[in-house]
């Protein structure tokens, strides 16, 4: 091999363990981290590298976190980005509640920040409270008049709640239970229309932010709109269903009605056959007389001029049209 084609193998091996060196031994990072008063090994360094855990995220963070003031170390910056936290952001955060006096340890902020939650915006929120606007909310008064309002809630982030605290999904949910019942309890729809701020008054009596994340210091009412008229519209509906009623009621009663009359019919019919059946007897049974001689001939004469007179006597009377034959004795 080339003596030329040695030495350039030399140098490019010799390039890449300057920069492998530079890689795992940042010299740079930690001559920083000296100038700027803060105590880092340079071993400590490499075996960050061998842990995969970025220097220059935990250097930076814990420089920001020496000049604010703030007593850490590497090993608890290094725990918590191995937990997959977000170190940066838990820094700024103890920063920002150390300068607006807010009680927050660093074990509080990890796990808030390891819970899921912006711990930086939590503490924004402890200094600047959040409004929350609620959607549409519909209620009906004493009188029947619906009501729909909505209300702001002005929020603070309650720091020691914050993990296994419930969100702002809780917070409207109690809210509008609360203007639901505040307008529900009230007689009139225009005493709530007067005086807005009775609900605001009866809902904060009630402690809807137990349990949450927040603290709740206001709730305005910032508008009602009149609805529909909900009790005439029941009451309507009830006359229709009354009436319905009444009309099954009374086809109830004209079936009945109806059903009895056929009956009637039925049997009148019935007893005409029987009378008839009973009439076809008669000659049948005179005949049976004069054959075997309980009555005579003239006694059959005689019964028909009776027969005849009755008729006479009922058509004079009206009851019968007249005989259209007749017998003399």
């Amino acid at each position: 091999m080339p003596e030329q084609a040695i030495v350039v193998i030399i140098i490019f091996a010799a390039i890449i363990g300057f920069f492998t060196f530079l890689y795992y031994v940042p010299v740079n990072l930690w001559i920083t981290a000296v100038f700027s008063g803060v105590r880092v090994g340079l071993f400590e360094l490499v075996f960050m590298r061998i842990r995969r855990v970025p220097p220059r995220i935990i250097v930076e963070s814990l420089i920001t976190a020496t000049k604010a003031g703030l007593q850490l170390s590497t090993r608890e910056l290094e725990t918590h980005f191995l937990a997959g936290g977000n170190v940066p952001l838990v820094i700024k955060a103890l920063i920002s509640a150390d300068k607006a006096n807010i009680q927050l340890t660093f074990n509080q902020a990890t796990a808030i920040d390891l819970a899921g939650r912006n711990v930086f915006e939590a503490v924004q929120f402890s200094v600047n409270p959040k409004v929350i606007n609620t959607p549409p909310i519909a209620a009906v008064a004493h009188d029947g008049i619906q009501l729909i309002a909505k209300a702001r809630v002005t929020v603070r982030a309650n720091i020691g709640r914050l993990v296994g605290g419930a969100g702002e999904e809780t917070i409207v949910a109690r809210v509008g239970e609360g203007v639901v019942t505040s307008i529900g309890s009230s007689q009139s729809h225009k005493h709530v229309l007067e005086n807005p701020d009775v609900i605001s008054q009866l809902v904060l009596q009630k402690g809807l932010d137990a349990g949450t994340a927040f603290e709740i210091l206001s709730i305005d009412i910032a508008d009602i709109d009149i609805g529909e008229n909900v009790g005439a519209k029941l009451q309507i509906e009830q006359a229709a269903a009354d009436l319905k009623v009444a009309n099954a009621n009374a086809e109830k009663r004209r079936a009945m009605a109806v059903a009895e009359e056929q009956e009637m019919r039925a049997r009148a019919q019935q007893a005409r056959a029987l009378v008839i059946e009973s009439e076809a007897e008669i000659p049948k049974a005179f005949a049976e007389a004069l054959r075997t001689g309980k009555i005579g001939v003239m006694d059959y004469y005689r019964l028909q001029n009776i027969e005849a007179d009755t008729q006479m006597r009922k058509s004079i009377g009206g009851e019968l049209p007249p005989p259209q034959t007749g017998g003399q004795e």
